[in-house]
């Protein structure tokens, strides 16, 4: 007789435990051994462990084999990990990764930790079990389409259609819905106490900055102002995504007459390179919304700014619309303008960053583009290949948060409908034009940031961030693919690693080939990329977008989540005009609930490289893995460092900050 040691642990969530008992067999490459009704699982957040005498030995093992016993009904049970050591005490220890509900009576295999590629599995040891797990996966996982035009999501209209495992653990969903709880409250609360109130002046939307704004709010709304506070946003903000260096005039660029020496004064700064501008001809041509039968409105601005000496990036002039054919040009808004005139250009500026912060930055090449690596990841990689283990950790939760939003955020009267000039079906028009711009080189910093001029600008503190972050990423990446790829001929004959590039390409993003998207990878270094992109998008890139709301939307004029007069074509407006323009209190309030519901800083959160989940069981992995979370800690501390000299501190992707998914 062989006696092995066996040890289950339990999830932590406050229902992963089970009454059931739980049939198991371990599989080794000599046999394998059915060891009856053997388990009880542990209470939440404990291990149980036994010992189980087995006739002969079975080699190396490869599988465990489980299945619950529903006696009376079937109790769920969320199994972390197996770890099965033998034969005796001083015998080999497995380990086996689940990290899944079991629930049923069905037979769940699980694969030994280490992983292999079909490459390196010569003998064929998993092959059965990698092509019926993907067989399974692909009727559960499907590709699904919320609104033509759109990259594809996961199928299922609300979050109740989502797999058991892409659902909200018990602590995640009652923080989530006990914070929307405690916003709508306060929106009643702040609606009650201005139902009456006139507003007159730019103060009155202090009767509404309360409750869970942030330090740099205040900041905000003391400094919201100033011409180089709008600038910094470009650079540093919620959204600097969008700031380009200028290589020569925008072709929208008309300048009307007596504006020769503003000309003349963004042509100097055009030849000595300090000419930035910012593009929002997305909007042109997009419906604005219609809320409680009143009109919104929407503008296309134009902005150009120069980078200062001391590192502040100045606006030179604003263009709020494009030119028109046998129109007279657009009006140019100065910074030598009346200060209400220059005052509501700016404004008009800040509320159309709202729009593509939200629509194109942060949903759809956040949210969205997470969803397609998830669900390609589930349908195409097996639980036993390394790059599944690599991805899944950074795919937690994004199902549902996505379902979520569609059925809420940017659903038919959702929060858009309600209260953002976008709403009302201008939202997905504006989301198709975007996702028909999508290119592989804007996902990956290093070249997104050549592309826009902003390598090497000492003030960009998100370009210095996200290009250290990435960094570390694809060194991490590399360190686990060189694991397991030894040549470029191994990615190439990896027809699993083939297929998840392909599904991500073509299907998921709609056939994306023709901007850049790969559809096969065919050296190492190309698959590391394509890996650390797709890291990168869940992660940082998020996070750089996401963390900043709470900062810089809670002061609802800084970035108006709609506007509620026509933009202006003349230089009259005064301080009557932009009250009026701006959002409502209504409006305003609903803007702060949702930016505090959403951007808070998460009480239920795993940040970067800090999973506790062990999909790796190799000393090897383990190694990469822990270098990759030291090379973090040195960043981060860094970022503390630097921020210390700072007058506005930098953190949107400060690694202790940046979420280990699109979770939020």
């Amino acid at each position: 007789m062989v006696q092995y040691r066996i040890r289950v642990s339990t999830g932590c969530s406050f229902y992963a435990g089970s009454t059931n008992q739980v049939k198991m067999w371990l599989v080794g490459q000599h046999g394998e051994a059915y060891l009856g009704s053997c388990l009880r699982p542990a209470l939440p957040g404990k291990e149980v462990e036994f010992k189980v005498d087995v006739k002969d030995y079975l080699g190396p093992l490869l599988f465990v084999k489980m299945s619950k016993k529903c006696t009376l009904q079937d109790d769920a049970w969320f199994c972390n990990w197996i770890s099965v050591q033998g034969p005796g005490t001083n015998g080999e220890e497995f380990k086996f990764p689940c990290y899944h509900w079991v629930k049923g009576t069905g037979i769940m295999t699980l694969a030994e930790g280490t992983g292999c590629t079909v490459v390196s599995d010569r003998k064929g040891l998993y092959k059965k079990h990698r092509e019926e797990e993907l067989q399974e996966r692909k009727k559960i996982y499907r590709w699904g389409t919320w609104k033509d035009g759109l990259i594809l999501n996961m199928i299922g209209d609300t979050k109740e259609d989502l797999p058991a495992d892409e659902r909200f653990l018990e602590d995640k969903r009652i923080d989530f819905e006990a914070s929307l709880a405690k916003g709508l409250a306060e929106l009643a609360v702040k609606d009650s106490l201005n139902a009456l109130a006139s507003w007159d002046s730019l103060d009155n939307f202090n009767r509404i900055f309360w409750c869970g704004q942030s330090k740099l709010a205040a900041r905000v709304r003391d400094s919201w102002q100033d011409d180089a506070f709008f600038g910094y946003q470009f650079l540093n903000g919620a959204n600097p995504m969008l700031l380009r260096r200028s290589t020569c005039f925008p072709e929208r660029l008309v300048f009307p007459p007596g504006t020769e020496e503003v000309q003349a004064q963004l042509e100097k700064e055009l030849q000595e390179g300090t000419l930035f501008e910012a593009d929002y001809a997305l909007l042109d041509g997009i419906k604005a919304n219609t809320i409680l039968c009143c009109k919104q409105y929407l503008a296309a601005p134009l902005v150009m700014l120069k980078l200062q000496p001391d590192g502040n990036l100045i606006p030179m002039a604003i263009q709020l619309q494009l030119p028109q054919l046998g129109s007279s040009p657009p009006v140019l808004f100065l910074p030598t303008d009346p200060p209400m005139v220059w005052l509501l250009a700016k404004c008009w500026v800040r509320s159309s960053d709202f729009q593509l912060h939200e629509l194109q930055s942060h949903l759809l090449r956040g949210h969205l583009m997470a969803e397609v690596f998830a669900v390609a990841t589930m349908r195409c990689l097996p639980s036993v290949h390394p790059v599944f283990k690599l991805m899944i950790p950074h795919l937690r939760y994004t199902m549902e948060i996505n379902a979520r939003a569609r059925n809420g955020l940017i659903s038919n009267f959702g929060v858009f409908d309600q209260v953002v000039s976008t709403g009302g079906g201008g939202h997905m028009d504006l989301l198709k034009k975007a996702g028909a711009l999508l290119t592989y080189r804007s996902f990956c910093p290093p070249d997104d940031l050549a592309d826009r001029g902003l390598l090497g600008v000492p003030s960009s503190y998100y370009g210095q961030d996200a290009l250290q972050l990435w960094n570390i990423m694809h060194s991490y990446v590399k360190g686990i693919m060189d694991i397991y790829y030894k040549t470029d001929e191994s990615v190439k004959e990896d027809y699993e690693l083939q297929a998840w590039c392909r599904e991500i390409t073509e299907i998921g993003l709609q056939g994306a080939q023709d901007r850049g998207f790969p559809i096969s990878l065919q050296s190492l270094e190309e698959a590391c990329r394509f890996i650390t992109m797709c890291i990168f998008t869940c992660t940082g890139q998020h996070s750089s977008i996401h963390l900043g709301q709470l900062d810089w939307f809670t002061w609802v004029p800084n970035t108006p989540c709609t506007m509620r007069m026509p933009p202006p074509n003349t230089k009259d407006a005064t301080l009557k005009t932009v009250i009026a323009t701006l959002p409502n209190f209504h409006q305003a309030s609903l803007q702060m609930s949702i930016t505090w519901q959403l951007g808070r800083r998460q009480p239920i959160a795993v940040t970067v490289g800090q999973h506790s989940e062990e999909y790796f069981s190799s000393p090897e992995a383990k190694a990469v893995l822990q270098k990759f979370r030291e090379e973090l800690a040195v960043m981060d501390k860094e970022i503390e460092l630097r921020n210390a000299k700072l007058d506005i501190p930098y953190e949107y992707l400060r690694p202790s900050l940046v979420e280990n998914s699109v979770a939020i």
